[in-house]
């Protein structure tokens, strides 16, 4: 076993996970879910802690597993979590009551978010989490990026497309939306960037634009 791979292990088993998103998990595999990582929702969770968000964007429910790490870290915070499977929307939701999370706190939105994000009022939230449709994720960082407040965060879990990122063999869509999306993001001014490894790999964008 590698030094990558031993860390990668550690991590991943030293991460506890909540009871409330182990159930969540459990909801999200039954529907053939790929929810986050224990550990990116720990990592999501200190995000959404350190910016003591108020108010949060999830693009994709994953069954509610996101949203529970980051409500965990924002105990005051509202999210709203648009999703275009209204399955997905209602698994979230028994989620979110088996939590016992108060049913102010949580707004869903059923619809595509190429069709609900523009309509979204810019400069407002705390974090925007893009974990959905991997093809269009250019798109939905673009969108989350005028959705958040200059400091939001902007997270992008998958990044690393399960490895293939870093293989040059690699030229399918989505490895190559996640490529572009990182080079775009290293390069721009009006954004620091981060990468994590742990778990499927986090991107992290901080505005800072100053217009």
């Amino acid at each position: 076993m590698s030094e990558n791979d031993a860390n990668a292990r550690y991590i991943r088993e030293a991460v506890i996970e909540p009871a409330a998103m182990a159930r969540a998990r459990t909801h999200a595999q039954e529907l053939g879910i790929a929810s986050v990582s224990a550990a990116v929702g720990a990592q999501l969770a200190v995000l959404a802690a350190t910016t003591a968000a108020r108010s949060i964007v999830e693009i994709g429910t994953g069954a509610g597993v996101s949203g529970l790490w980051m409500l965990r870290g924002a105990p005051q915070a509202v999210l709203t979590s648009i999703d275009n499977e209204p399955e997905h929307l209602a698994a979230a939701r028994r989620s979110f009551a088996e939590a016992k999370v108060p049913a102010t706190r949580v707004r869903f939105i059923t619809g595509r978010a190429a069709d609900v994000l523009p309509r979204m009022n810019e400069d407002t939230y705390d974090i925007v989490l893009v974990d959905a449709d991997p093809e269009n994720v250019i798109e939905y960082v673009e969108h989350g990026l005028r959705l958040v407040r200059t400091g939001g965060i902007v997270a992008v879990p998958r990044v690393l497309a399960g490895g293939k990122a870093a293989d040059p063999v690699q030229r399918d869509a989505v490895t190559r939306a996640f490529r572009s999306l990182i080079q775009e993001t290293q390069e721009s001014p009006a954004v620091l960037a981060a990468i994590s490894t742990s778990g499927e790999g986090l991107l992290q964008l901080v505005s800072v634009r100053t217009d």
